[in-house]
């Protein structure tokens, strides 16, 4: 099957127990929606060659399965370094110019950076010397925030962004799955784990695998609960503001026992636009601040709701 070809049902890697690997796209025509960037993909196997890329988008969208295919595709010597591990300058001064400097099996050298936006500005730096300094060494990077990625190595990188897959491609790639598994499922349990899980496949992966019980997709209530929460948030900050606002807010979360508060965020940021008329700035400028927060606090759930008490306060 050549890449221009599409396929319904996923392949199977039979080698993986975990689901999230087992169906990682090997080959393009398995790989599900940004379709443009596949065709420049498609474009580098061609040539057997690739300049230096930076693929940024969201988790879970597919950036680092992308590289991978490119690195298998193409001949080449290969090097992956996870960047959220290993992030400090002397990796980047020895370990990268080692592979870079050192003879080869291949006339190419590709070396994936993955979650480059956890690498410091000093290892960034260095990194910039390193893509010009050796002419048959390839850099692929991998980000979330491609805003942390100093400019120096933007000039040098074709830039892509990777795009979420759709609900419905989604949902479709996850059928296929559960037919090729043999596991059952009702389709309001399939709407609700892509809806909580949109758009990390990793995520819906994962939580599906997790999720099977005798050959049965059975979700335990946290999905349902945080879908519910979700509505009623967006209602009640949607509706005319109340003094008893922030308690029924408030108690909606501890009602439903929310633990992972950084869906709510995403839905308070995607949402602005509905709640927040000639507010939105302000209220993203707090969104951002008490999510940073929420990374270093222990008890999120006041953190939380010490950002709603300041959306709120912008709304009335």
């Amino acid at each position: 099957m050549n890449n221009t070809e599409t396929s319904d049902m996923p392949t199977k890697n039979k080698n993986h127990y975990l689901w999230v690997e087992k169906y990682r796209p090997s080959d393009l025509f398995e790989y599900k929606g940004n379709a443009e960037l596949l065709k420049k993909i498609n474009k580098f196997v061609e040539d057997k060659d690739i300049p230096h890329l930076l693929f940024y988008g969201p988790c879970g969208t597919g950036k680092t399965t992308i590289a991978r295919i490119l690195m298998d595709k193409i001949p080449c010597d290969t090097l992956y370094i996870n960047a959220s591990d290993e992030n400090n300058v002397d990796n980047v001064r020895t370990k990268l110019k080692d592979f870079a400097s050192s003879s080869g099996m291949n006339p190419l050298k590709i070396i994936l950076l993955d979650e480059a936006d956890f690498l410091t500005t000093s290892s960034q730096a260095a990194l910039r010397n390193l893509m010009e300094s050796y002419p048959t060494t390839r850099f692929i990077l991998t980000c979330n925030y491609i805003e942390k990625i100093i400019e120096p190595l933007h000039s040098r990188c074709q830039k892509f962004k990777v795009e979420p897959t759709s609900k419905k491609d989604l949902a479709q790639h996850l059928i296929g799955i559960f037919t090729a598994e043999n596991v059952k499922f009702e389709l309001k349990d399939l709407q609700s784990i892509v809806n909580a899980k949109y758009p990390d496949i990793r995520q819906m992966l994962n939580f599906s695998q997790q999720s099977v019980e005798n050959g049965v997709i059975v979700l335990n209530n946290t999905v349902s609960a945080l879908d519910t929460v979700k509505d009623k948030l967006l209602a009640l900050l949607k509706a005319k503001q109340s003094a008893t606002t922030f308690n029924t807010i408030r108690q909606l979360i501890v009602d439903n026992e929310i633990k992972d508060y950084n869906e709510l965020y995403d839905l308070l940021y995607n949402k602005v636009h509905e709640y927040g008329v000639n507010k939105q700035t302000e209220i993203i400028v707090t969104i951002a601040e008490y999510l940073y927060q929420s990374s270093f606090v222990v008890n999120k759930e006041i953190c939380f709701m010490a950002c709603i008490s300041s959306i709120l306060q912008s709304i009335e």
